[in-house]
């Protein structure tokens, strides 16, 4: 088995959709992650917070952090949440992407997590 982290994919600066139409994104959501949960699939997820609530740390010169308020860079998109889902293989990642895409009606993004040895 792998893991993937598929990140939710929202555009920067846009408010939320009327509570009616979120309403109902909220429920499929939630009906995916319930079957991802059923099916074993189901790691960890969770929403973030907008991007100017980030807090970002750089290196700076004898091995100290700079610490600044909001985003490392700016951006027309950000990531809005995330699941991590353990399946066999690509092609389930991208199945449980793309109910996930439908079901919060934005772009979704999937990427496997790296074997570290040890």
């Amino acid at each position: 088995m792998t893991q993937y982290l598929i990140s939710v994919i929202e555009p920067t600066g846009y408010g939320a959709p009327e509570p009616e139409v979120m309403e109902q994104i909220v429920k499929d959501v939630q009906a995916v992650d319930a079957d991802m949960r059923e099916t074993g699939v189901w790691v960890f997820a969770g929403g973030l917070h907008a991007p100017d609530t980030a807090t970002t740390l750089r290196p700076g010169a004898n091995g100290e952090l700079v610490v600044t308020d909001g985003p490392f860079t700016e951006s027309k998109e950000h990531i809005g949440g995330f699941s991590i889902i353990d399946v066999p293989d690509l092609d389930a990642a991208l199945e449980w992407a793309r109910r996930l895409g439908v079901a919060c009606r934005l772009p979704v993004e999937v990427r496997p997590f790296q074997d570290i040895p040890g």
